[in-house]
């Protein structure tokens, strides 16, 4: 059977840990050439080295999202390399948590560059290069705070509930140009952020989900995979939460 990425370019923005991470190996390992970012190097060159032994057409580039001639600088050397440019994962991004009343303009500011100025920048250089291939999909990685809010996380819940918009504005404006735009919203993913909490918030999270799990960077993987293959050829402008069930 063939591989359900065969032949596709795909760029994980934040690709060297966590959901990122899983979201490369998977595409790698479904025939895709991938193209991933980072910020710290030595995360970054592990998972070149680990990427390269599934296949031979990868490239890592350490780059600072929020900034637009560097996505440019980055989305142009992933054509000059590999051909083309099937697919765009944005999943880089920060946190800044506060209270509403004790936010710091720069906690805001800080978040929204980083979460959804960055997105902006790909999504505006990507979609060039998709537009003339006739053919593309983009793929937000949102949250379930950005659809249903979050006491505490005011700008990353924000800047979360912007990539969906952008995504399903970004549909609604190339779907004629064959460029599909979608988002995918985790719920309570076991990641190394995640892992930091104590064993007691987890097993509260645990009760609040109906599968009574947290969810793997895995399973966020195969939703990403879905949608940047051509299974997904007529799904645009959608928001598919993988959260267990936690919000229905």
């Amino acid at each position: 059977m063939e591989k359900m990425l065969a032949g596709k370019v795909a760029l994980v923005t934040g690709g060297s840990r966590g959901i990122g991470k899983a979201i490369a190996m998977l595409f790698a390992s479904q025939g895709a050439a991938v193209a991933f970012t980072y910020q710290s190097a030595q995360a970054g060159k592990q998972t070149e080295a680990e990427l390269k032994q599934v296949t031979d057409k990868v490239k890592g580039y350490q780059a600072d999202a929020t900034l637009y001639e560097v996505a440019k600088d980055v989305v142009d050397d992933v054509v000059k390399t590999f051909g083309r440019i099937d697919v765009l994962v944005n999943n880089a991004g920060i946190t800044r948590d506060g209270l509403l009343m004790r936010m710091t303009a720069q906690q805001w500011d800080d978040v929204m560059t980083g979460n959804l100025k960055s997105v902006f920048n790909y999504c505006q250089v990507c979609s060039t290069y998709m537009m003339r291939q006739r053919s593309g999909s983009i793929i937000n990685m949102s949250s379930v705070v950005g659809v249903h809010g979050n006491a505490g996380q005011c700008n990353y819940s924000a800047s979360k509930a912007g990539m969906i918009g952008l995504a399903k504005s970004i549909a609604q404006e190339l779907g004629s140009r064959g460029v599909r735009a979608n988002a995918i919203a985790p719920g309570f993913i076991i990641t190394d952020m995640t892992n930091q909490l104590s064993e007691e918030v987890k097993a509260e999270w645990a009760k609040r989900i109906p599968l009574r799990r947290g969810g793997t960077p895995e399973d966020v993987a195969n939703i990403a995979t879905f949608l940047a293959s051509d299974m997904s050829s007529y799904v645009t402008g959608q928001v598919i939460q993988v959260d267990g069930g936690m919000n229905m």
